[in-house]
């Protein structure tokens, strides 16, 4: 896993017994919470929290989400999720994602997620909207 950087975040998460599945394995659909985790942790290092968004009327719902499981986590597994911004263009912004389990040394899944922004229903750019979002996401491609 590389060195967390200004650009990224790392969140630190460890698994836990009810996320596992009927094997003991961490159950697929945690991934995608756990990225959620991450990036809402990440917006809020970057000093504008998705709380504050949501309360200027601003959603971010996720319009296309990856996940590629490489090696199981199981209970109890220390867990380190990587989170950066991949690609951002005013309208839609793209994270990346890597799980690092800390338990066994090694990569165990990557993603991505995009995301859109909306207010009232309808697609905004941020850079109209929410200028200095616009500008701290900018800061951290």
């Amino acid at each position: 896993m590389k060195e967390e950087s200004e650009k990224t975040y790392t969140y630190y998460r460890k698994a836990q017994y009810h996320e596992t599945d009927q094997m003991g394995i961490i159950h697929h659909s945690n991934y995608v919470k756990w990225m959620e985790e991450a990036r809402i942790g990440y917006m809020s290092r970057m000093g504008f929290s998705y709380k504050k968004v949501e309360e200027l009327g601003v959603i971010s719902p996720v319009v296309e989400i990856s996940v590629a499981y490489r090696k199981q986590v199981f209970f109890d597994d220390e867990i380190r999720i990587r989170v950066g911004i991949k690609q951002y263009n005013g309208i839609s912004l793209e994270f990346n994602y890597e799980f690092f389990n800390a338990s066994r040394n090694e990569i165990c899944t990557t993603a991505y997620s995009r995301h859109c922004f909306l207010k009232d229903g309808k697609l905004i750019a941020l850079k109209k909207e929410l200028p200095e979002l616009n500008r701290i996401i900018t800061d951290c491609l």
